[in-house]
């Protein structure tokens, strides 16, 4: 099969998650662990840090990514979903896991996938595993795809796990409380290896250090370690300081991930840094903040608060739950200043909580309702009809692109224009 063809197998044969929701996640790692047998077992052959969380878990395997590859080490990096490519899921250095091998690899696979019937998130772990070991990476940063205890990549036994933090999301698949998403996250610490929490909140910091103790893994709170201050940032950069607070050295960074929330993910990354020296990773100050200046262009990073036009800005966020949507607002008013209007671009899947979301919205935006060409989209006209009963008023279009045209058609050049709630419709945006 060419490339393409071999693509639409996959999105056509195996149960996806971004098509069908909570149809296509298996709730073991039944699978997995048989795919990679097949595979003769290539995550045992590299080293890994594992990565879950809620929010923050994708910024934060981008930037100890690049950090690593700055500080000379191959790099691989796992990651969901793609927005625009399929070979963004899979990278080592940067680069996209090459055509021909996505190829080879089901040509591979097929007969032992054909009997099995994995889903598409478990066979691209498996072709993750496989394009590492072959490829013979220093070591790779594995993102988790949701949950942790029965996510698919928690087959690996990594030299440092980190929990970005605990919020509200797949409530359909992991609990609806914040204790019962804490507990399947806390699923990826394993006997003897170091975790790292972002952030933690009273009810969720027990979870966590029952876990650890059980199975006797050290375990580090980042927000206990490090503090923020003087927090400065353009539309393009952020600007911070980050003090130890264990021993008051403080040190300034720029970062070209410049979501307001990165703050909350920098102590995360930095942690690793620490743990990772302390196992024998040779990383130089100037590798750390030179890569941190830079982790678009190093790992190839997009979708979080991209900034992809000017005058007036047109921003992309894959913000698409509670907390992410919290966080992009904030962002968005502090940098709004004397601008005159916020124009947000809103598209969703029907399996969130939609309500949830339209309640903490802004009333004195325009909205453009519109929706991602997939099954799990909730239609543009629906999402509508919920926003008028939330106060939020603008029109719907069937398009993302069309939306787009009409924010550009009525907005300033002073003023911010914000595509978001939905992965699948920011992958839909047209670029030029």
């Amino acid at each position: 099969m060419t490339y393409e063809q071999t693509i639409k197998y996959l999105y056509a044969q195996l149960p996806m998650y971004s098509r069908i929701g909570a149809a296509a996640y298996k709730e073991d790692l039944i699978n997995t662990i048989a795919l990679c047998n097949a595979l003769d077992n290539p995550q045992t052959k590299f080293k890994t840090i594992h990565i879950a969380g809620t929010n923050g878990k994708g910024s934060t395997s981008h930037m100890l990514a690049a950090v690593l590859q700055q500080a000379g080490y191959k790099t691989g990096l796992y990651t969901s979903p793609h927005i625009k490519d399929f070979r963004e899921r899979i990278k080592i250095n940067g680069e996209m896991i090459s055509e021909s091998f996505v190829v080879d690899f089901l040509a591979r696979i097929k007969t032992v996938s054909e009997q099995i019937t994995p889903s598409f998130f478990e066979l691209t772990v498996a072709m993750a595993f496989d394009y590492f070991n072959t490829q013979q990476v220093d070591i790779a940063i594995i993102e988790t795809g949701l949950g942790g205890r029965l996510d698919s990549t928690n087959i690996i036994t990594p030299i440092l796990s980190i929990i970005t933090n605990i919020g509200y999301d797949h409530m359909d698949i992991l609990g609806n409380t914040l204790e019962l998403i804490a507990t399947e996250k806390a699923g990826i610490i394993k006997p003897n290896v170091p975790v790292i929490i972002g952030e933690y909140l009273p009810q969720t910091k027990e979870i966590f250090l029952n876990r650890a103790k059980q199975i006797n893994a050290t375990i580090y709170f980042s927000q206990d370690k490090y503090a923020v201050a003087n927090i400065k940032y353009t539309i393009k950069s952020l600007h911070l300081n980050i003090t130890d607070i264990e021993n008051h050295n403080t040190d300034k960074f720029e970062l070209d991930l410049n979501g307001f929330y990165q703050t909350k993910n920098i102590g995360s990354v930095l942690y690793a840094i620490e743990i990772l020296k302390q196992l024998g990773f040779n990383i130089n100050n100037t590798a750390k903040i030179k890569a941190l200046k830079q982790v678009k262009k190093i790992s190839g990073f997009f979708g979080r608060w991209d900034v992809i036009s000017d005058n007036p800005s047109i921003i992309l966020d894959v913000a698409h739950n509670e907390d992410g949507i919290k966080q992009l607002l904030q962002q968005a008013s502090v940098l709004r200043c004397n601008r005159s209007t916020i124009h947000i671009i809103l598209g969703m899947v029907k399996d969130k909580d939609v309500s949830k979301i339209l309640s903490i919205l802004p009333t004195e935006a325009i909205y453009y309702f519109s929706n991602a060409h997939i099954e799990r989209a909730m239609p543009h006209n629906i999402l509508k009809e919920m926003a008028d009963n939330y106060g939020l008023q603008g029109n719907a279009y069937d398009d993302v692109n069309a939306a787009l045209y009409a924010a550009k058609g009525n907005a300033t050049v002073e003023d911010i224009i914000i595509v978001c709630g939905s992965v699948f419709l920011i992958a839909e945006v047209h670029m030029n």
